[in-house]
């Protein structure tokens, strides 16, 4: 793999001594890998075991301009119990709003265990002016909030101004304070596989607590490669730092065999202590109902109708 130079120069990051080098993603080693993880089969056992642990790690979402206290509401009982006719179906990690509708959150989901995470810092653009985005933030987590999911400006990234981007993390990571931050790239737009990297270790250094792949407001998001390549960014930062960050795939992620793809590509690269719902995360709304759909048919060994479960 070629070198290049390990940051941008003009500003100043704690972890740069001791981050590894960015250089370029070999872009056909990566994809022949993703494609190569997405065949591995598993047995019958291990998939019950891999829908349940997507379901724990899932951020069900829902942010749509149409969405109302009454939906967000029923979706939070959905959240608690997925299917209530199965008692041992987990819960979700989290479920993922708007910021004005996370005191509805707050009030269904108060000692269910359940994370609230609020998008912010002017979602899904990117391009509020640093105060508000900063003022954004903080507003979630005064608002019950305890985790925040903020997106980079990518006009900003792309221009090279990455001082620019870094600082806007760094900032925000401040505002929060011990709420969890989770960082969207929005891969779909940063072009190539060195941009992807460049950016999630610029994230990591600012401070991320997770690197997220896309808003899932664009047609390309979460696909393998794209995740492959952060993971192996987080990788690199845990070996050369001992500091561990997580990863969230969100947008495209829409039925199970999908997520089974995703925890394959994790566990492959990270190993089993990334799965868990402290360093992994699926962001999805449809994905629920399919992998509901799938336990249902592990169990009966039959499909059955989505009008079995409540339309998210």
């Amino acid at each position: 793999m070629a070198q290049a130079p390990a940051l941008p120069t003009g500003f100043e990051l704690p972890l740069e001594p001791r981050l590894p080098r960015i250089g370029s993603v070999d872009a056909v080693s990566l994809e022949e890998r993703a494609a190569s993880l997405a065949k591995r089969s598993i047995k019958k056992d291990s998939k019950v075991f891999a829908l349940e642990l997507a379901i724990r790690c899932m951020d069900l979402t829902t942010l749509e301009g149409s969405d109302t206290p009454g939906k967000i509401s029923a979706l939070c009982s959905k959240a608690v119990r997925p299917d209530p006719s199965n008692p041992n179906v987990p819960s979700v990690a989290a479920i993922c709003v708007y910021e004005n509708l996370v005191p509805t959150c707050v009030e269904r989901l108060k000692g269910t265990g359940v994370h609230i995470a609020a998008v912010a810092t002017g979602f899904p653009s990117g391009q509020y002016p640093t105060d508000l985005k900063v003022a954004d933030a903080r507003r979630a987590v005064e608002l019950g909030a305890d985790e925040v999911d903020m997106v980079i400006d990518r006009g900003a990234f792309l221009s090279g101004r990455y001082a620019k981007v870094y600082d806007e993390i760094v900032q925000v990571k401040e505002a929060v304070g011990s709420a969890h931050l989770k960082v969207i790239l929005e891969t779909g737009e940063l072009g190539t596989y060195d941009n992807v990297r460049r950016a999630s270790l610029l994230a990591m250094a600012a401070g991320a607590d997770f690197i997220k792949t896309s808003t899932g407001k664009i047609p390309s998001a979460a696909t393998l490669p794209v995740s492959l390549c952060m993971l192996e960014a987080v990788r690199d930062v845990y070996e050369e730092t001992g500091r561990a960050v997580g990863f969230k795939a969100a947008g495209g992620v829409r039925v199970a065999k999908n997520a089974i793809q995703h925890l394959v590509l994790v566990h492959e690269t990270l190993g089993p202590d990334w799965l868990t719902p402290d360093r992994y995360r699926i962001g999805a709304s449809s994905l629920l109902n399919d992998i509901l759909m799938q336990l249902r048919k592990e169990k009966t060994g039959r499909y059955q109708s989505p009008d079995y479960f409540t339309l998210d």
